[in-house]
């Protein structure tokens, strides 16, 4: 299925198709939020990933498609090697592995850590390669088995994301979470994408 859009015709109006354009909307950045940005992980950002359980991570396919999956585990899963180097494991799951397809494609990749409770994300970009060295794994065993693999990211940039997203959104907020018996039903959506592919699941 080609999922490329035609640039001639939009399914949208008003489209930007300049950054003078976004400017003129957008304004310019402070000159302290423009400079912000470092190309390595100092101890302030070591700290904010060693206290993270979750990261969401975006890789692109030689396709141009993009995917964006959370990794989670106990903090401090994310190991870093030094100022210019972490990894994280890739244990067992669903077995599709799209970021793994994506990073032989394309090693670039962006990544948001998360501490629950805090409102400002950690956002690192870089390049990453997939390892499966068995003494590098070995370090990273949960539940005495080791991952089937793991990651190693090269920093090329890192920084503090501001708070307003979080904030805006409560996402902290358990007054403001959905109540359980209105969550969505995630096996019903499951076996619905699987119909509208003409797949019915056993049960």
């Amino acid at each position: 299925m080609d999922n490329t859009q035609d640039s001639t015709s939009p399914p949208f109006p008003g489209i930007v198709r300049s950054i003078d354009e976004i400017r003129a909307i957008i304004g310019e950045p402070h000159p302290a939020v423009q400079n912000k940005v470092i190309n390595q992980i100092d101890d302030h950002a070591q700290a904010f990933i060693a206290k993270s359980p979750l990261f969401f991570l975006s890789t692109s396919g030689a396709n141009g498609l993009c995917d964006v999956s959370p990794r989670g585990d106990s903090p401090g899963f994310v190991r870093v090697l030094d100022n210019h180097r972490f990894v994280y494991p890739e244990r067992l799951g669903n077995r599709r592995i799209d970021s793994m397809y994506n990073l032989l494609a394309n090693p670039q990749v962006g990544l948001i850590f998360v501490i629950p409770g805090v409102e400002t994300v950690l956002r690192v970009n870089g390049r990453a390669w997939l390892t499966k060295d068995e003494e590098l794994l070995a370090t990273m065993q949960l539940n005495g088995k080791s991952p089937v693999a793991a990651v190693g990211v090269e920093v090329q940039e890192c920084f503090v994301h501001c708070s307003r997203a979080l904030k805006l959104s409560k996402i902290w907020d358990a007054t403001s979470w959905v109540p359980e018996q209105e969550h969505p039903d995630t096996t019903a959506m499951f076996r619905a994408h699987l119909a509208l592919n003409n797949i019915a699941l056993e049960e």
